[in-house]
């Protein structure tokens, strides 16, 4: 049986490795006009140079939190 990670355990590997905190990313994700899923997953990727799995945590975890817009 494999489990899911947490969104949040990639947190600290996306501050080290992007050099900014997490609270700019979601800033950024909460001002984005996107407000789909796997828009502002690819927007990541490709505006802000993030990975796949990093971009993806970022956008689960500031839309869970989010009330819907």
């Amino acid at each position: 049986m494999t489990t899911k990670a947490d969104p949040a355990s990639y947190f600290p590997s996306i501050e080290k490795k992007y050099g900014r905190p997490i609270s700019e990313w979601k800033d950024l994700i909460h001002s984005s006009p996107l407000t789909r899923h796997m828009e502002l997953v690819i927007w990541l990727k490709t505006e802000h140079g993030l990975g796949h799995g990093h971009a993806n945590a970022l956008v689960a975890h500031t839309l869970a939190e989010a009330p819907a817009r």
